[in-house]
């Protein structure tokens, strides 16, 4: 079992692989450098080699599924993951792998958003989204992650040993981050620099398509992990838009005792039947949530008695 491994997620990035491999060995001198090419038709994989990085490749497309192959093949005590576009200085990594190593932290996120990301990233949608994307989260799941979508994160093996990997693409940040929040996991906070790409650089993450996919993930994920709070939201709008219809039905049925609009009526009443359903749908799955977690608790247990035996 590795001490550190760092963990570079890479799709044609010629430009920068080599120096952010240099980088990460000079800042964790004890790490195993670990490159998960992903269909590169440039000179990455070639130059990832020459800085002396162990290379592996994940055919499937997609940032998630190169994620769910290094996890799933690597074990170390302390995981750092950075991008490979040179966009994350790596002054922070020492301290980022400490917080896992010395402080137990089970994930560590390189927080840009309070650092130099505005300033650096000249993508406005995507400062925007950012913003977005870390105040929904942290309303819907009452948490304070300083920075959702960063791809500077450090994690500890009974992390990496319990996270289901089910995105594809790039909504993996958003399901790493409500992943941890769910089950209660420590989570550590460490500002780190960012810097935009360089030029001739590009950028892999569509602002509006992956934006609406990482929307999409927030939605799909609130519903399986809070699902009395989605459910319950969901009854109320329906138990609004019933009294709505019926109200003046009532008061037309008070003032004259003739009920005109029966259709209105058998409209209202489905809908408040819906909303009474919905309620109790969400009860009944916040049931087996808690199930879920006593499990997990058990599963994270047997994760830390193999980490103890590696």
């Amino acid at each position: 079992m590795d001490k550190i491994a760092v963990l570079i997620p890479c799709y044609n990035e010629e430009k920068t692989i080599a120096k952010v491999i240099k980088d990460a060995m000079q800042a964790l001198p004890d790490a195993v450098v670990y490159v998960y090419d992903n269909n590169s038709t440039d000179r990455s994989v070639q130059l990832a080699k020459e800085a002396g990085a162990v290379v592996r490749h994940e055919y499937k497309q997609g940032k998630g599924n190169v994620v769910r192959r290094m996890f799933r093949e690597i074990d170390a005590r302390c995981y750092l993951m950075i991008d490979g576009d040179d966009t994350y200085p790596l002054d922070s990594a020492p301290l980022m792998a400490d917080r896992v190593l010395q402080y137990h932290a089970d994930m560590v996120v390189g927080d840009r958003l309070s650092s130099t990301y505005f300033k650096e990233n000249k993508r406005l949608f995507h400062n925007f989204g950012n913003s977005l994307v870390r105040g929904t989260i942290n309303r819907l799941f009452s948490s304070d992650i300083k920075d959702i979508m960063t791809g500077y994160r450090a994690f500890s093996y009974e992390f990496v040993k319990t996270f289901p990997v089910f995105s594809t693409g790039f909504q993996i940040e958003t399901e790493m981050t409500i992943h941890a929040v769910n089950y209660r996991m420590q989570v550590d906070n460490v500002i780190v620099d960012y810097r935009d790409r360089q030029e001739g650089s590009v950028s892999k993450l569509n602002t509006y398509s992956d934006g609406c996919k990482v929307l999409l993930k927030i939605i799909q994920l609130f519903k399986t992990y809070k699902p009395s709070s989605f459910f319950g939201l969901i009854s109320l709008m329906l138990m609004l838009a019933s009294v709505i219809l019926v109200a003046p039905v009532l008061a037309e049925y008070f003032r004259t005792g003739l009920v005109p609009r029966f259709p209105t009526l058998i409209v209202s009443g489905f809908l408040a039947l819906a909303a009474l359903q919905s309620l109790f749908s969400g009860l009944i799955l916040a049931e087996s949530i808690w199930k879920d977690r006593r499990d997990f608790e058990y599963r994270l247990n047997r994760v830390a008695e193999q980490k103890k035996r590696g």
